[in-house]
């Protein structure tokens, strides 16, 4: 883990970024001895991001069935 001065943080951001992104965290103590850590955010991925599947498929087949599926639902 670093550690940086205040001033060299603000200096040498882009680098200071840089190195928490690789290390996990770095640390920046000011002039009255106050420390914080500096830590990338986990990526999240959407619920929503999920690989597609090849199939043969059509769209209104598609349309379809989940109308059927409705029909069946309202009975």
């Amino acid at each position: 883990m670093k550690l940086y001065t205040y001033s060299d943080a603000r200096q040498q951001f882009a680098s200071v970024l840089d190195t928490a992104s690789r290390e996990g965290k770095v640390l920046i103590r000011k002039r009255d001895g106050s420390l914080f850590a500096l830590m990338p955010e986990p990526k999240t991925k959407s619920p929503f991001d999920v690989a597609g599947i090849s199939t043969d498929i059509k769209t209104s087949e598609i349309l379809a069935t989940i109308r059927d599926e409705r029909e069946r639902s309202r009975r």
